[in-house]
């Protein structure tokens, strides 16, 4: 063995040591253990205490999550304008994200999450929902415009990126967001046609691959934007297809209150293995799981002579990847009651399922690439090997510990976004809002000072869930 060799197979081990005590650190949830206890306790300023205790955060690997972390915990504080210069940079790191190819390529001889955290489709659409509620909070209609205008080219660019009609490619609450937003600057014929998209998205898309129908509030909103747009015959058609034969539109004496219920906690993502088996014909790898069905073939003639000796020396081996663990909301429903009237809040999104969803479009695509970091540690592993034993041995064992998923995701999300509309007198109106669980039944008192023709909007958030031990 020539000291060349050796010294290469040495520098390979220690830079795996080095990168092992990287990739063996805790899950992203772990990691932020104290924040997250925080914040679900609803303990907000100790929550926030914690985020900004950690600056390095906002230009390393989990920059995007500093960002939307802050942003949204500020906007739970009331504090919208803090909150959104945060989730502008999160917008524009969406917007600028240019992968880092050494971190890409060191990533398969560890694991994801040595790589800058790119962010959920939904994600990046949650991030401009925020934005503009905080705008129209603050009574800054141009500036939710703004927003409204940039949802509208990431959502074409969603639907661009994917074909398939099982892709989660359109999103209803985001359009049927833009609408209330043109309603709210008296924009009805865009406020229309934003409503008549999401009720069309809910139809041929959510019921199929959520089971989520469109809410009448929607319905209502639809048909009330065709007749102050004057479409009469869109008026005349959509009050017959949704039943409402009797509805008639008057302006309310003092505005309107659109309220939003951020009910419980988004999914947290976890980690699984799945364990293979490795065959060999001809000039194919193939990897099978037989209890989940699973095979995966791999063309030999891809790769050179060392890494095919690496992949055909496997047999059996165990490879890491994210699963979401879903946090089950605590309150089952909520309504608002105003003058012995009882107003439902109604599901708008699913923030738990559209997550789901969407990491389980792109397994297949999650599978292949950890089948390739797999297969690039065992090529290497087996070129070791072959010149040192022993180090061979210990490189096996660090791949081992190595292995490991990418369990980053943005989990101070609702798990679901419900909404009513609320018209208001002239003056002082107190609303109560109730909220349901399987054991109990809550209400607080809402105070809101209303002019005519005002749009007002509030927003209430219910931290509760009953998840399940996770130390993942």
């Amino acid at each position: 063995m020539s000291n060349s060799i050796t010294y290469n197979s040495r520098y390979i081990f220690y830079m795996m040591i080095c990168l092992g005590a990287i990739a063996c650190s805790p899950t992203y949830y772990q990691s932020n253990q104290n924040f997250n206890q925080q914040f679900e306790q609803g303990q907000l300023d100790n929550a926030l205490q914690q985020l900004q205790s950690k600056p390095g955060e906002s230009s390393g690997r989990q920059e995007l999550l500093y960002y939307v972390n802050n942003g949204l915990v500020l906007s739970m504080m009331g504090k919208y304008n803090e909150s959104n210069e945060y989730l502008e940079k999160a917008y524009l790191f969406g917007e600028d994200y240019r992968k880092n190819y050494l971190y890409e390529a060191t990533s398969y001889l560890t694991n994801p999450m040595i790589t800058n955290y790119r962010g959920e489709d939904h994600e990046h659409l949650m991030v401009l929902y925020y934005k503009a509620l905080n705008f129209l909070k603050l009574g800054q209609h141009e500036n939710a415009l703004v927003e409204c205008r940039r949802l509208n080219i990431r959502l074409q660019q969603l639907s661009d990126r994917y074909e398939s009609d099982i892709k989660y490619r359109k999103d209803a609450f985001v359009h049927a967001l833009m609408g209330i937003i043109y309603e709210t600057d008296k924009d009805y014929n865009n406020a229309f046609i934003a409503y008549r998209n999401a009720y069309e998205i809910y139809t041929d898309e959510y019921e199929k691959l959520f089971r989520i129908t469109a809410p009448d509030q929607l319905k209502e909103d639809l048909v009330r934007a065709a007749f102050l747009s004057g479409l009469n015959d869109e008026f005349e058609f959509y009050k017959t297809k949704f039943q409402l034969h009797d509805f008639t539109y008057q302006q309310p004496e003092g505005g309107e209150l659109v309220f939003f219920w951020h009910n419980g906690l988004s999914p947290i993502k976890a980690e699984w293995g799945i364990t293979f088996v490795v065959t060999r014909r001809d000039n194919w790898i193939y990897f099978t799981n037989a209890e989940l069905g699973i095979t995966f073939p791999f063309p030999l003639d891809n790769y050179n002579e060392r890494e095919r000796g690496g992949l055909s020396s496997m047999e059996v081996f165990r490879v890491a990847f994210p699963r979401y663990i879903e946090r089950p909301v605590y309150f089952t429903q909520a309504s608002l009651i105003q003058n012995d009237k009882e107003l439902p809040l109604q599901l708008l999104e699913d923030v738990n399922k559209i997550a789901f969803h969407s990491l389980q479009q792109r397994m297949n695509l999650e599978l292949s690439k950890a089948l390739i970091r797999v297969a690039v540690k065992k090529s290497l592993e087996y070129q070791v090997r072959k010149e040192d034993r022993m180090l061979g041995t210990m490189l096996g064992a660090i791949n081992a510990l190595t292995e490991r998923a990418d369990t980053r995701n943005w989990q101070t999300l609702p798990h679901q976004i419900q909404y009513t509309r609320v018209p208001l007198e002239a003056g002082k109106n107190t609303l109560t809002l109730q909220l349901k669980s399987v054991n109990e039944t809550t209400t607080q008192q809402f105070t809101y000072e209303a002019t005519k023709g005002q749009i007002l909007f509030h927003t209430y958030t219910s931290l509760e869930s009953r998840y399940p031990y996770y130390g993942y």
